[in-house]
């Protein structure tokens, strides 16, 4: 591998070019390309799995927790550049995976690194990350200038590209640009049936406890049943760390199978894709559940589809928002907290109906953040609460939503 000092700098879009790795990497042949839909070829260093995957990049801004970020089934479809520079050095475990699919990656199409992969250094590792993804068919890049590219981003907005890896070094490049190019993007994809489970299933771990490992909830009180859009595995944690006996559902379950389940509330999960798109099968069963009077939540996707039940209309983003140092401001309390995020799209809150109420607002660029339908037990957020990876400033909302049912309850 090339020393992990060095990196490329990506070409100005539309130049078609293709950019070399920077000094002290050109004795060794660049294995790896990301090549942009406009014509823009990034060489850099293979990681991972080898092959081609297609998908939109956008950037995270994240210091920690990129084994959750890579797992998270939010993910699908996109090509992650990480700012970060050094990825890798805590190697990778089996308690530090988002998706309750575990054979796959859950969509997420590649990742991109400004340095190599360092040896792992924690008494938690136990598998290096270069092997990690390699068996989750994950491509990598590295030798990268991530500072550039996430400076595209920023200026230019999310490009869709190809990211691709061949030891040999050979790459067909008209064809990868023309995949790029031709790949219709984000919008208007339903990516939610892609990682949502296929059968229900209950739930009942708890949050890590350092040195214990995972708990298990022996004593339910409240019953969620959980709409599963590509759900987070922590945060059906924190459910079940409230007292919550989880039953997790396929995203398409129709309302009266839900309801004829008794639930104490329905829970919204977060997930990838356009949520106008997964809405046209969801958003009926959703506006069904909300009729009924049972405590509703939704996280990222699931805010977003709540919004769409309630009048509400969704917008692609410029950048989108993926990190874990975003400041959000719960107009309910006053206080602010620092929020974990991982979205593409967002609430148009000008288009919320004078019965919704907005209660969470981003401070980086004043988008939505947070809904509650006035009068009802029925709000969600746009950020993680869960905190995987990320602060837990924002748990409360899990205990909010216990309250919320316990309440309901009588």
């Amino acid at each position: 591998m090339p020393p992990a000092k060095t990196r490329s700098r990506p070409s100005a879009p539309g130049t078609g070019r293709s950019t070399p790795p920077a000094a002290g990497w050109t004795s060794m042949p660049a294995t790896a390309r990301l090549v942009l839909a406009d014509g823009t070829v990034i060489e850099g260093f293979g990681l991972g799995a080898t092959g081609k995957a297609v998908g939109e990049v956008c950037f995270n801004t994240a210091i920690t927790g990129y084994q959750e970020i890579l797992t998270d089934p939010s993910y699908a479809g996109q090509i992650i550049t990480f700012t970060f520079p050094h990825i890798g050095n805590v190697g990778t475990n089996d308690e530090d995976i988002e998706t309750s699919n575990l054979a796959s990656a859950s969509g997420v199409r590649g990742c991109v690194l400004k340095a190599d992969i360092t040896d792992p250094s924690n008494y938690r590792a136990a598998r290096h990350l270069d092997a990690w993804l390699k068996a989750r068919g994950i491509i990598g890049i590295c030798g990268i200038d991530t500072r550039a590219l996430t400076a595209l981003i920023r200026e230019k907005g999310m490009p869709n590209a190809v990211i691709a890896h061949n030891p040999k070094a050979t790459f067909n490049l008209d064809a990868l640009k023309k995949e790029a190019a031709e790949w219709p993007g984000l919008e208007g994809m339903d990516l939610a049936k892609e990682v949502s489970c296929t059968q229900r299933y209950d739930w009942d771990e708890t949050l890590w406890t350092w040195n214990e490992g995972f708990g298990k909830l022996t004593e339910p009180r409240l019953n969620v049943v959980a709409m599963d859009f590509g759900a987070k595995r922590n945060i059906l944690r924190c459910l079940a760390q409230q007292g919550c006996k989880v039953t997790v559902v396929p995203g398409d379950t129709k309302a009266e199978d839900i309801l004829a389940m008794n639930p104490d509330g329905v829970f919204l999960s977060n997930g990838p894709g356009d949520p106008a798109a997964t809405g046209e099968y969801a958003v009926p069963e959703i506006r069904k559940l909300v009729d009924s009077g049972k405590p509703v939540f939704g996280i990222c996707l699931g805010h977003q589809m709540l919004a769409l039940a309630l009048g509400g209309k969704t917008m692609k983003m410029h950048q989108g928002h993926h990190g874990a140092n975003h400041p959000v401001k719960d107009h309910t309390t006053g206080k602010v907290e620092i929020t974990s995020m991982n979205h593409g799209f967002a609430v148009d809150v000008k288009s919320l109906p004078a019965n919704v109420e907005e209660t969470h607002v981003s401070l980086f660029d004043g988008s939505n953040c947070g809904i509650q339908l006035k009068g009802k037990p029925v709000f969600s957020v746009q950020h993680h609460p869960e905190a995987s990876p990320g602060p837990q400033d924002s748990h409360y909302l899990f205990e909010r939503f216990a309250g919320y049912m316990v309440k309901a309850k009588g």
